[in-house]
């Protein structure tokens, strides 16, 4: 294992699947880890577990929060810098899929908020600190299920057709993570800050369960010949911590390997579309 002693990583969506998995593997290795969760009462049970696997040495704590919600990204965005003095590795990991459109409190739909604008405003208002405390890393989880995910700048929310049973949806915002991490990575050359993403393969975890749809079922009917968490948080702990990844940015990984992602991916007029539409939403544009 890496030593990740003197090390402070920041993993969201931890309370569950690959996300819980990674910050157990991430404690173990030395490194205090925070998580953050929407529920209290899971977020109080994941400490708890991570405690006893790592035999009561592990420096963890929490942040409760719903990230779908702007709002409340920049209330532990706030929350974190007044608790913690450096960043060294940032995992955005929480993620959903809706089989029917929602529209938050804010008025963005969903999917969108939770899996794209998240990742894009937690890493904008913590970027300082990683730079403050280089080297340093965005781990950001994406999914072979970008492929499908070309976007429509005319129709983001997805108010002309959600489809699919969320999965366009989920899609495209897979493929945001994707052109979010490659933008990220050119702004971010020269800072020794990298920023990658990845595919943590079809994983039997809770994710996509909430949903009553062809989604859902398909999961169970495939869940067993899926990978476990641990299996699929494998990439992600990689990218968190092993020496192999120090410089490594602007990567998409499949099974600790640098991979082509989607054709679509690589379209830098996408990518910095994206980046401005993102910014104005989030109220960061100049």
């Amino acid at each position: 294992m890496a030593n990740m002693q003197g090390k402070t990583v920041l993993v969201t969506g931890a309370t569950n699947g690959i996300g819980k998995v990674t910050a157990i593997e991430l404690a173990k290795m030395g490194a205090q880890v925070v998580i953050i969760g929407r529920s209290a009462s899971k977020v109080e049970a994941t400490l708890t577990e991570i405690s006893a696997k790592s035999n009561g040495q592990a420096q963890v704590s929490a942040l409760v929060g719903d990230l779908s919600l702007l709002a409340e990204v920049r209330r532990l965005a706030a929350e974190f810098r007044q608790k913690y003095t450096r960043l060294d590795v940032l995992v955005n990991n929480a993620g959903g899929v809706f089989s029917e459109r929602k529209v938050t409190a804010e008025g963005l739909e969903m999917t969108f908020a939770l899996n794209h604008m998240n990742y894009f405003l937690l890493t904008a208002l913590l970027l300082d600190m990683l730079k403050a405390s280089t080297p340093t890393r965005i781990v950001s989880v994406s999914s072979g299920a970008h492929t499908m995910g070309a976007l429509n700048f005319d129709d983001l929310q997805n108010t002309k057709g959600y489809g699919m049973g969320g999965f366009r949806a989920y899609s495209q915002s897979k493929m945001m993570n994707i052109l979010f991490t490659y933008a990220l990575a050119r702004r971010l050359k020269g800072t020794n800050v990298t920023a990658n993403v990845l595919h943590p393969g079809a994983v039997a975890t809770g994710f996509g369960m909430n949903n009553n749809s062809l989604l859902m079922r398909l999961s169970g009917l495939f869940r067993p010949f899926m990978l476990t968490p641990e299996k699929g948080a494998d990439t992600m702990t990689y990218l968190a911590s092993s020496p192999e990844a120090a410089g490594v940015t602007g990567q998409y990984f499949d099974r600790r390997k640098s991979v082509k992602s989607a054709p679509y991916s690589y379209d830098e007029a996408a990518q910095e579309r994206l980046w401005q539409v993102s910014e104005q939403i989030a109220g960061l544009a100049q």
